[in-house]
């Protein structure tokens, strides 16, 4: 058995302040990767895939290893935050327990311990298992970069809407020398019952074949989750590793806003939620197959969040 080739060499830098950061990626360019966690970034240097100059460690910033909650603003988690640290962080688990299982799922526990909620986004990855999650919960992606109307150099900071971030396999909205600072969520609506289900090749450690996340509240319940529905609930659908990108299920959750909730109106959005899932043929599975368990987890996920919401 031949031993792994070792990691290249490179120069390391522990940025200290924001500014910090973009006056290195202006110097050196494609030559510099920023580093979070590493979990995906040693794996292609070793690989050979990437050779950067100089990694520049982000995670010392300010903020980035911060969680926040307040009942006005909601959720600020910084990019560095680790999954583990995500999932057990009990402003987490009280108001976004759905997010809490997403994190929970990525990978193994020992990953878990170095991997962050940034670098599972940034990648651009359609099989992230956190960009489900944050999609159905109105997350939105803080980006530090350049400001040209700034002088001396000083940088900016812009929101991306979880939504608009991912543009393709590995592509994001993140711009030549921007990078994620933050991503932050609105106060969770009065009532709100969240899953994600994941399918794997075993349970845990894979990459998702399928991911399904659910989110489900009663009218009226939080402002700025849009208007009344005839059904008196509004759910949301996010799907990973079906698709070039992570996406929302638009035509499944149309159908749960205009019908009451019901075993035909559930088996119908995941209907409708597998027609929403363009999948690819894989070494880990076909797409005919991604698309049939997309349909068995929205259901699966819909009845169990419905179950929930009849009860409280």
């Amino acid at each position: 058995m031949f031993a792994r080739p070792g990691l290249p060499s490179f120069d390391y830098v522990r940025a200290g302040a924001l500014d910090e950061v973009l006056g290195l990626l202006q110097e050196h360019g494609d030559t510099a990767r920023l580093l979070m966690g590493g979990t995906d970034l040693f794996v292609r240097m070793r690989d050979g895939f990437i050779r950067p100059r100089v990694v520049v460690d982000v995670k010392y910033l300010p903020g980035m290893r911060d969680i926040g909650y307040d009942d006005r603003a909601g959720l600020t988690v910084g990019a560095a935050v680790t999954m583990n640290e995500l999932a057990r962080h009990p402003e987490v688990q009280a108001h976004y327990p759905l997010l809490a299982e997403a994190a929970n799922s990525v990978a193994s526990y020992q990953l878990r311990n170095r991997a962050t909620l940034g670098g599972n986004l940034c990648n651009g990855s359609p099989a992230a298992d956190t960009a489900p999650a944050v999609l159905v919960l109105g997350g939105r992606i803080a980006l530090y970069g350049p400001d040209p109307s700034a002088s001396s150099g000083r940088g900016g900071e812009r929101e991306v809407a979880a939504g608009e971030f991912f543009l393709g396999p590995g592509r994001t909205a993140m711009q030549p020398g921007e990078f994620m600072t933050a991503i932050r969520f609105p106060v969770p609506p009065a009532g709100a019952v969240g899953r994600y289900l994941k399918l794997g090749r075993n349970r845990a450690g894979d990459l998702a074949i399928a991911g399904v996340a659910v989110y489900g509240f009663p009218n009226g319940t939080a402002s700025g989750y849009g208007p009344a529905t005839s059904s008196g609930y509004r759910f949301r659908i996010g799907l990973a590793s079906v698709a070039p990108v992570p996406l929302r299920a638009r035509e499944a959750e149309a159908v749960l806003a205009a019908n009451p909730p019901g075993a035909d109106t559930l088996a119908l959005a995941a209907e409708k939620a597998m027609e929403a899932a363009t999948p690819i043929d894989d070494v880990r599975s076909s797409a005919a197959y991604r698309r049939a368990m997309v349909r068995t987890l929205s259901l699966r996920g819909l009845r169990d969040v419905w179950e929930r919401l009849r009860i409280t």
